[in-house]
């Protein structure tokens, strides 16, 4: 565990905008059903977006060419189909903003039991996952659309978490709150919250979450000492195998945000018939989705050494072991990991 010294959550830290230009790539060509575009947007409970294939594939396969797929008619992207949504919490808070949404995500060509992975702007090369990949939200102090810095998103074929992180202070960086090394802890570990919610569609005020992975060891003289947990990696850099991460997986987060002031919507909707437009393949709605919404979560916990991270073309990827799933509680005790010298190695795969 690392540990990491700072004052407590916003205390006297000034809160400064966090932005970005666009870095190279895709960034809008084509419309609805062929669109390639990468532009992603956060605006509102019925105006977002979100990664996914082109074709239907699993996440660890397409993480560096997936397209746009919005809500709404916006960037040249594909649209998501009326009825593929089936619960919605956004939250706004003073770092970031966040979407978790249940539904049938097969609609946007994620293949059926794929637990998926998580994408953000860094990926194998530091091009992103998808290349060129981008993130805009209107969610600010004076309403203004920026190109968000920091961003992560995590999705299967059931269920997405998507943190645009909008502010930073000298303390908590936008890198640290949208932190992108925990590819296989899963929404309830990432981006803790209520994950109770499917079949509502939600805006709330929300306080803050720790960076992912923080834990809180003391407090001397009003000073936060802090540590870090490193998620276990396995993985071959140069024809030289190596292991790095902690041994044991923490059980829980260290602090779970409450959501207030929500305020609820029947449905979402773009009242757009795709078939009348001649699609009709994967991006046009197929059946009820699958999530429960209970927050309880089905699906595979961290128990075994995930591959390395986020490597192009290898077939592993970061898809992740519990995809986009939600947790109530993480295996412990990950055995058999062993110290690397150079621990930037890491820092080639994500």
């Amino acid at each position: 565990m690392l540990a990491l010294a700072s004052t407590l959550l916003f205390a006297a830290a000034a809160l400064a905008q966090s932005t970005a230009s666009y870095p190279e790539g895709v960034v809008a060509t084509g419309t609805m059903g062929t669109s390639l575009a990468r532009l992603l947007t956060i605006n509102s409970v019925d105006d977002w977006c979100i990664f996914g294939p082109p074709t239907e594939q699993n996440i660890s396969d397409s993480e560096t060419f997936e397209v746009a797929w919005c809500t709404q008619p916006r960037n040249n992207a594909r649209v998501i189909p009326d009825g593929t949504v089936t619960g919605v919490s956004l939250l706004k808070t003073d770092m970031y903003v966040q979407i978790m949404a249940y539904g049938n995500f097969t609609n946007v060509n994620i293949p059926p039991g794929d637990y998926g992975g998580e994408l953000d702007p860094h990926g194998a090369t530091g091009a992103g996952n998808p290349v060129g990949g981008n993130v805009t939200t209107n969610m600010t102090i004076d309403g203004q659309s920026i190109n968000v810095a920091e961003w992560m998103l995590y999705i299967d074929y059931e269920m997405v978490c998507f943190r645009a992180c909008t502010w930073a202070n000298e303390t908590y960086s936008s890198a640290a709150m949208c932190w992108h090394e925990l590819d296989e802890m899963g929404c309830n570990f990432v981006m803790p919250g209520n994950y109770d919610f499917n079949g509502t569609f939600e805006t709330c005020e929300a306080d803050v979450a720790y960076p992912p992975g923080w834990y809180v060891e003391g407090v001397n003289e009003g000073t936060t000492s802090f540590s870090s947990f490193a998620q276990y990696w396995t993985g071959e850099v140069s024809g030289v195998t190596y292991t790095i991460g902690d041994l044991v997986t923490p059980s829980t987060v260290q602090f779970i945000p409450s959501s207030s002031s929500c305020v609820t919507v029947p449905t979402i909707s773009n009242g757009i018939a795709l078939a009348s437009l001649g699609i009709t393949d994967a991006a046009a709605a197929t059946g009820a989705p699958g999530a429960s919404g209970t927050g309880t979560a089905a699906g595979a916990g961290a128990t075994g050494a995930p591959g390395s991270s986020g490597s192009s073309g290898s077939g592993n990827s970061n898809a992740a072991v519990s995809g986009a799933r939600v947790f109530t509680g993480l295996t412990e005790a990950i055995a058999l990991v062993s110290t690397i010298a150079g621990v930037a190695a890491i820092g080639l795969l994500h």
